[in-house]
C-alpha cells in the first residue's frame, strides 16, 4: 500500500525553514512528497501587520526554493495563487474570477520551473463548480481539493470532470491534537492506528511551516510507524501512477463540513443538495459513489 505525503507550502517562514527541514527528514527515511507551493502574495495573518507591512512575493521568495526541491528527487506541485483570498473567496468566487485565478497561478508555475504542474491541490479544500472543470481544461493529471476516502474521478451535479482526485484520507495534526486526550507526544499513536485498521492507499496532509517547525518532532514517529506498517511513503504525482483512471469509480463531490476529524472518512455526510455557497467551516467532500442507489436496485 502507498501513503502519499502531501506538503502544503503557504508562508515565507515555511519556505525558508519547513522545506528544508522536511526535505532532511524525508531523506533519512527515503521518503518522497508532494511539495504544493502556493504563489503570489504572501498575506499577513495579523491586521496590523497587513497595514504596516508590505505584502511578501511568494512567488520571488520560493523560486528558488522550488528548484532546489524538485532538484533533490522530490515532487513539486502547485496549490492555488494568493493562498489567503482563495480560502476566503473560491467557495463562492465566479467563473471569471476561477479562471483567471487558476491560470495565474498556473502560468506563474510554469515560469519558474520551466514545466506545468502535474497536479493542483486547493488551499483549505475550498473549491467550487468552476474550479473543478478548471482542473480538467488546464490538463492536470491529478488533483488533490477534497477530503475522502480513495482516489475517484469527480462528478458534480451529473456533469464528469476528467480530472482524477486524489483525497486527503487521513485528519491531519491540528484537527487531532487538543481533541479527547491527544497530545503532540501521542497524537502520532491515533494515525499510526488509523492506517492499521484500514489497509488502503492514503493521502496525509501536512504544512510545511506547522509540521516542518513546531510539530516536526512527530513525524518521525509518524513515518516509522507506517514504514513499519508496509507502506511505501510516495508523492501524489507518484501515486497516480498506479491508477488507471478509466477504472476509477466515479463518486459526486459535495460542499459539507467534517464530521469526524478522527475517522477515516469511509462514509462522509451525503447531502443530496449539492450546495454550492460554502458554510463556515465547509470544504469539498467526496461523496456517494455517481448513481449508486440506481446500481444497487438494477
Amino acid at each position: 500500500m502507498k501513503l502519499a505525503l502531501k506538503i502544503d507550502v503557504s508562508t515565507v517562514l515555511g519556505v525558508k525553514k519547513g522545506v528544508p527541514a522536511l526535505m532532511t527528514l524525508l531523506r533519512q527515511y527515503e521518503a518522497n512528497a508532494s511539495f504544493m507551493f502556493s504563489l503570489g502574495p504572501a498575506r499577513h495573518k495579523n491586521f496590523l501587520a497587513r497595514a504596516l507591512l508590505p505584502t511578501p512575493d511568494l512567488s520571488r521568495r520560493s523560486a528558488l526554493t522550488m528548484q532546489a526541491v524538485q532538484a533533490a528527487g522530490f515532487d513539486v506541485a502547485l496549490q492555488c495563487w494568493d493562498n489567503q483570498r482563495w480560502q476566503a473567496q473560491a467557495a463562492t468566487a465566479t467563473p471569471v474570477w476561477i479562471e483567471s485565478t487558476m491560470r495565474r497561478a498556473h502560468a506563474e508555475y510554469e515560469k519558474i520551473m520551466g514545466r506545468p504542474s502535474a497536479g493542483v491541490g486547493a488551499a483549505g479544500w475550498q473549491m467550487n463548480a468552476h474550479a473543478l472543470r478548471m482542473t480538467q481544461r488546464l490538463d492536470y493529471q491529478w488533483a488533490s481539493d477534497c477530503r475522502g476516502s480513495h482516489p475517484f474521478v469527480p462528478v458534480w451535479h451529473a456533469e464528469l470532470v476528467l480530472c482524477p482526485q486524489l483525497p486527503t484520507t487521513l485528519p491531519t495534526l491540528d484537527e487531532l491534537i487538543g481533541t479527547e486526550d491527544l497530545t503532540v507526544d501521542n497524537v502520532h499513536q491515533r494515525l499510526n492506528h488509523l492506517t492499521a485498521i484500514q489497509i488502503k492507499n492514503h493521502v496525509f496532509q501536512l504544512n510545511a511551516e506547522r509540521e516542518g517547525l513546531a510539530l516536526l518532532k512527530v513525524m518521525p514517529r509518524l513515518l516509522e510507524g507506517w514504514l513499519d506498517q508496509g507502506y511505501e511513503l510516495v508523492s501524489l504525482s507518484q501515486l497516480r501512477e498506479t491508477l488507471d483512471i478509466k477504472k476509477l469509480p466515479r463518486h459526486e463531490v459535495i460542499i459539507d463540513t467534517m464530521q469526524n476529524t478522527s475517522s477515516t472518512h469511509e462514509r462522509p455526510p451525503i447531502e443530496k443538495s449539492g450546495k454550492s455557497v460554502a458554510k463556515a467551516g465547509s470544504m469539498l467532500m467526496q461523496g456517494e459513489e455517481f448513481l449508486l442507489p440506481w446500481k444497487e436496485t438494477a
